[in-house]
């Protein structure tokens, strides 16, 4: 065998791109086994195609594109060495193993972007799925608001904006059967880092405060609805702002709503 010549020829380069028939690999391979020249030659062509493929595919080192024409013109000249005779051979073995290597990189490159694009849909899927669930919930939620709030034995007490924030609102239905209160404040705006809102009920001779309990989670709760236990026997109900954990007595500077039971 002219091993130069089979070089030449283009075999390996198609024997690495994995172009050949299982007959013409098995051919090559024994080739690789019997000719230490030929095992030289094909570890070079698969560090080239390598390096190509690294320059090309590596996003993040952002290879220009001069830096692989340089790559691809080496090999011509490399070509260029050849005889006449076997030059067309090898020019074509060259031209399919790099257009293999271009196409390949170029499903890579396919591939990538379509699996970019069903991540972020199924990331919008998920998102919207969410938005859907959570306005179910909070649809379901409002429903069972509404059925407890028209019941008979419900008591409305409107509560109004104070001195530190008139504008405010807020109101509580209270069903003195079940005692329970449920709080709406949607009137009142949203409390600043490391406060919250703290509900009282009130007796008004002598002026009595008792604690029923601290909103938590006010901006994650869209119905600004909130349901507290409420055994006494109230007569007013104001809301406070208060330190985070709330506090033992409201603190009247920070009265943000007040309100008189009616009967």
């Amino acid at each position: 065998m002219d091993i130069e010549k089979y070089i030449a020829s283009g075999i390996l380069e198609l024997y690495v791109s994995g172009s050949l028939s299982e007959k013409e690999n098995q051919e090559v391979y024994h080739a690789i086994l019997k000719y230490p020249a030929v095992k030289a030659e094909v570890e070079a062509i698969e560090q080239a195609f390598m390096n190509l493929s690294e320059a090309v595919g590596n996003r993040e080192n952002n290879v220009p594109f001069s830096t692989i024409k340089n790559k691809i013109d080496a090999k011509v000249v490399e070509l260029e060495q050849i005889p006449q005779r076997n030059k067309w051979i090898a020019y074509t073995g060259w031209a399919a193993s790099v257009a293999l290597l271009v196409g390949s990189l170029w499903l890579f490159t396919e591939n990538q972007q379509l699996k970019e694009e069903i991540q972020i849909s199924n990331t919008t899927n998920t998102n919207l799925e969410d938005q859907i669930s959570k306005a179910n919930e909070s649809a379901k939620k409002m429903k069972a608001l509404n059925a407890i709030l028209r019941a008979e034995n419900i008591e409305s007490v409107a509560l109004e904006g104070q001195a530190i924030a008139p504008n405010s609102f807020a109101k509580v239905f209270w069903n003195k059967k079940d005692q329970l209160a449920y709080v709406d404040v949607a009137g009142l705006p949203a409390p600043p880092d490391g406060k919250v809102y703290q509900v009282w009920s009130l007796t008004l001779d002598p002026l009595s405060p008792t604690n029923l309990g601290v909103l938590e989670d006010f901006d994650a709760d869209e119905n600004k609805v909130f349901m507290l236990t409420n055994t006494n026997n109230s007569q007013a109900f104001g809301i406070t702002l208060e330190p985070e954990g709330g506090s033992d007595a409201p603190t009247l500077a920070q009265l943000y709503a007040l309100g008189v039971v009616k009967s």
